[in-house]
């Protein structure tokens, strides 16, 4: 894989592809624990772009303000169940009133071939929401890497919402090649479900290459690895969930401190390899 680091504002925004929308390319979860004020917090410190489930009830009133007060600067993503077209359509219309718009930037087919279907009759009414002003893009949540390969090249769907990090690179072979049409890609668990910040005992490595300020590494720190992720010219989107302000504040801390270098980034990557090896992780 040819290294090619995004730069300056490149690497802190991206204009999505199915909306024509300039974003933070850092955007939030919220159903890790952040508040309210959290989330009003995020926005004034620049994110615009929200994962968000009628399930996420706590972040829910917060949300809906913020669309109040400036609902074309916000992207919202909603992961929807759809077995059925009548669950598509009720769940669209469910979150219209739950956070007081008219339209949803992103309706996300949710984890798709287990609790979401890609039937005609599914396509056929995602693409009429669309046609009615409901929703504005069709997307997915997907972990079957070769699928999405295949839809990315040729489908409906103008958003993929894909497992990304130095543990799971494999999109790299399995869809980034097949970007032909340009859909908005958004990537989750840039940490592997925090198993990169974990110690793990009998990993050996050289000194980390870059001038890393704080605990010793590896293990791997939260800010490296959606620092990895965002270095991919394939990724839009890095979502973060963070479980605190804390946490909010570290995260955010990437867009100051830049791409990784290359000698950083071949250095993440080794770890990562290690890592997938130790816990016996396919290569995701």
């Amino acid at each position: 894989m040819t290294y090619e680091p995004r730069q300056d504002r490149e690497f802190t925004h991206a204009t999505l592809p199915s909306l024509g929308k300039e974003v933070l390319r850092l955007g939030v979860a919220g159903n890790y624990g952040l508040k309210p004020p959290d989330i009003e917090y995020a926005a004034d410190r620049g994110v615009d772009y929200w994962c968000w489930s009628p399930n996420y009830k706590t972040v829910t009133p917060a949300l809906k303000e913020l669309f109040k007060q400036d609902r074309e600067r916000h992207v919202v993503a909603m992961l929807g169940l759809g077995l059925t077209t009548g669950m598509v359509r009720r769940g669209v219309h469910k979150a219209l009133r739950l956070l007081g718009t008219d339209y949803l930037d992103v309706y996300q087919l949710s984890w798709l071939s287990r609790t979401s279907r890609f039937s005609p009759a599914i396509q056929d009414e995602c693409l009429a929401l669309r046609e009615e002003g409901k929703i504005r893009s069709i997307g997915v949540s997907i972990h079957d890497r070769a699928r999405a390969g295949r839809l990315a090249a040729d489908s409906i769907l103008d958003m993929f919402m894909i497992r990304y990090n130095a543990a799971h690179p494999g999109a790299e072979q399995d869809i980034f090649p097949h970007l032909h049409r340009d859909p908005t890609m958004v990537s989750y668990t840039a940490t592997s479900w925090r198993q990169l910040l974990k110690p793990l005992k009998g990993l050996e490595m050289p000194p980390y290459p870059g001038d890393f300020q704080g605990a010793a590494v590896p293990p791997l720190t939260a800010p490296m690895c959606y620092r990895f992720v965002l270095g991919s010219p394939s990724i839009h989107v890095a979502l973060t969930g963070p479980a605190n302000r804390e946490q909010l504040d570290e995260n955010l801390t990437v867009l100051e401190q830049g791409p990784l270098s290359a000698d950083e980034d071949a250095w993440v990557r080794d770890y990562g390899k290690l890592v997938r090896a130790k816990k016996k992780i396919p290569f995701m």
